[in-house]
């Protein structure tokens, strides 16, 4: 889908994009091929081919931090199937608290392994971690999980691609907390956790400050389903978005 976007050009919208895929212009290189074939309203041809040559060479180059400035936030989701391998879904535990320091833990999963980074144990390697990965996927990162990391690691950037799939998953349809989407989409949880919310997240951690090993073994059980269930999320809400474009567009195929 991300070779197939135009409207992350400066002065393009969503009309222009339809209109270039309903002349067949599927693609950046379609367009590149034979510019002059193609309608795109008001806007610079020269400007138009020079944005698309650079972003294509971004892609080559992997460099998310590029497409997380050219498609911001919201077109984000565009992206995660290129940067797919780059990705980490994350998922933060508090003590209830907004300061910096009231981050507990920090749950990171690639797709392949979880890693739990836990606070007073490993939490400050945080900032090494992230800068592995070019994309970030959230479940309301943008309003909970990032501005509280910010304010715990101030010198980290998050300059990453971010999809929340929050606000992606509510374009869709689909609205509430994570756990009630969950359900909806029939994705379940263990015995052990299921029905356990973000207070009970403070409270294990409270357990644990008071001498209960088993309540931190809880909590991150509790974490590492947060972001393992992420990704699940995050292929359905990439799926609904691709289609929703398609069918704006009234078309019935499109590049990956």
């Amino acid at each position: 889908m991300l070779e197939s976007t135009f409207c992350h050009i400066p002065g393009v919208g969503e009309h222009t994009e339809q209109s270039l895929w309903r002349q067949g212009c599927l693609t950046w290189h379609t367009y590149l091929r034979n510019p002059a074939a193609y309608s795109i309203g008001g806007v610079d041809p020269n400007y138009f081919s020079g944005f698309l040559r650079t972003c294509a060479d971004n892609l080559k180059k992997n460099d998310a931090r590029f497409f997380a400035q050219a498609l911001g936030s919201r077109e984000a989701w565009r992206a995660w199937p290129d940067f797919r391998t780059r990705a980490v879904y994350l998922d933060i535990e508090t003590d209830g608290g907004q300061s910096g320091d009231s981050v507990t833990m920090v749950g990171l999963y690639d797709g392949a392994d979880f890693t739990c980074l836990v606070k007073g144990v490993d939490l400050d390697a945080f900032p090494d971690v992230i800068a592995k990965y070019g994309m970030i996927v959230t479940f309301f990162g943008s309003g909970f999980d990032i501005p509280m990391l910010r304010r715990a690691f101030p010198r980290v950037r998050f300059d990453h691609l971010h999809l929340d799939l929050c606000h992606a998953l509510k374009r869709v349809g689909y609205r509430g907390g994570l756990k009630r989407i969950e359900k909806q989409l029939g994705i379940a949880r263990g015995e052990e956790t299921d029905g356990l919310s973000g207070w009970d997240a403070v409270r294990l951690w409270r357990e644990y400050q008071e001498g209960r090993d088993k309540s931190l073994e809880t909590l991150i059980e509790y974490n590492r389903e947060d972001v393992v269930n992420l990704e699940q999320l995050a292929e359905i809400a990439y799926a609904r978005l691709r289609n929703a474009a398609l069918l704006g567009a009234g078309i019935g195929q499109l590049a990956r």
